[in-house]
């Protein structure tokens, strides 16, 4: 009987089916619970196997064997192999635009970096939008002439900012997502804090997979950034109700201008 009065448990620990040693595994005195033949069986035979095979090797084989293993794993990342993927037909900015709209961003090509200036005030406007920007400091924001009506600072963002303007490493047509990679000109704030975030792509960085992208990387950069950002549409969820709704974990608007630089 258990100390409260209740019934003990219709097994004891005593009926528990015995223990008993694997020999050349465990060390004296300890066991292992075995399967109804006496010996372990199935998955468990196997990989006490394994380990048993393991234990036993030379340090030399050992060490030989991970070196082989070691090499092919290198070989197989180096060959970077490409498996299948979706036909990307036709002209890459018809499709990456057709692409970006789909997903509630906006889209808009511009002739020239000269450009830029005039697009952004155009979309701001459009919006209500005030002319206070934060922009990254990449080579092709850099090249923006900002006209006088724009207040532009150049930093990381803070909470207070509304509108990013930043540099895009790459723009993916068969998505309309756009890369942005992190570095001293890029910061990654810029993508996520701001309500409006505005996109400058090059024309001639278009890619037609994502594949692209990692393969583009690696033929520009000895080492890899410390942040890789896809992005496709503005933030959303539809965690409330199941109604979609625009900004819940990141900016409300993603307008991405396609310069022909």
């Amino acid at each position: 009987m258990l100390p409260d009065g209740g019934a003990t448990a219709a097994h004891s620990f005593a009926e528990r089916p015995a223990c008993r040693p694997v020999e050349g595994f465990l060390g004296e005195g300890m066991a292992m619970t075995t399967g109804s033949g006496g010996a372990p069986s199935g998955a468990r035979a196997r990989v006490l196997d394994a380990v048993r095979a393991a234990v036993r090797r030379e340090p030399a084989e050992a060490e030989a064997e991970a070196a082989a293993r070691r090499e092919e794993i290198e070989a197989r990342i180096a060959a970077h192999e490409v498996h299948v993927r979706p036909s990307v037909e036709g002209d890459l900015a018809m499709r990456f635009a057709e692409k970006v709209t789909l997903v509630s961003a906006s889209f808009a090509p511009v002739p020239g970096i000269d450009g830029v200036s005039r697009a952004v005030a155009n979309y701001l406007e459009e919006h209500g939008l005030e002319k206070e920007i934060v922009v990254t400091t990449d080579p092709l924001v850099e090249r923006v002439r900002w006209s006088n009506e724009f207040a532009v600072a150049r930093r990381a963002a803070e909470p207070e900012d509304r509108v990013s303007v930043t540099g895009a490493y790459a723009g993916i047509a068969e998505t309309g997502t756009v890369v942005f990679v992190s570095d001293r000109t890029t910061p990654t704030t810029l993508n996520f804090l701001p309500e409006t975030h505005v996109a400058v792509l090059a024309r001639d960085r278009l890619v037609a997979h994502l594949e692209d992208v990692w393969a583009r990387l690696r033929e520009e950069r000895a080492a890899p950034p410390r942040t890789v950002n896809f992005i496709t549409g503005p933030s959303r969820t539809g965690d409330i109700e199941l109604q979609l709704e625009l900004g819940a974990h990141g900016p409300r608007r993603l307008h991405v201008l396609l310069v022909d630089a």
